[in-house]
């Protein structure tokens, strides 16, 4: 084993004839391991050239937190911790974001979210590389809450939970 022969990449080698090169083609439809994106709505936020309007996969508790805590890593420096576009870093003189409670982002599809997220959007850049797709999910869904909370009313709180708040007024 200590002398075995081997070739040198992209050398002419006689041992394949059909190309005479050591290395040989890779396998048509070969995938790298970790990069089978099968579901188009989950790692594009598209389905064909349109917009998703609803998650690809359930939102639970545990993906909200996963979400909230992401927003904060990443988001909340410039769009603020409730979404309103005046974080820390817009307080030291950079351009502030939108903020998420106007309607014309209150009505995007949650789509729009993943997308800006995956190209950016204006001065915001590409997060694709620093935020794995369900946690750019996660946080499309957090943003969808903080858009629910801004614009809560009473009578959006189910009744037992609304008594207990009163009681405790």
């Amino acid at each position: 084993m200590f002398n075995q022969p081997y070739s040198k990449p992209l050398r002419y080698s006689d041992f394949f004839q059909d190309n005479h090169m050591a290395s040989r083609p890779v396998v048509p439809n070969t995938v790298a391991r970790g990069q089978l994106d099968a579901d188009q709505a989950l790692y594009t936020g598209m389905l064909g050239s349109n917009l998703v309007a609803d998650f690809p996969f359930p939102i639970t508790r545990e993906v909200l937190e996963r979400g909230q805590q992401r927003f904060e890593i990443y988001c909340a420096v410039c769009h603020g911790r409730t979404g309103d576009g005046n974080g820390m870093v817009v307080q030291r003189g950079f351009p502030p974001p939108p903020s998420y409670h106007i309607d014309r982002l209150r009505q995007a599809p949650v789509g729009h979210f993943f997308d800006v997220m995956t190209h950016g959007y204006g001065v915001m850049y590409s997060y694709a590389a620093r935020v794995e797709p369900r946690d750019r999910w996660a946080i499309a869904a957090y943003i969808r809450v903080l858009q629910l909370s801004h614009n809560a009313k009473l009578q959006d709180v189910p009744a037992p939970e609304r008594a207990r708040l009163e009681a405790s007024k």
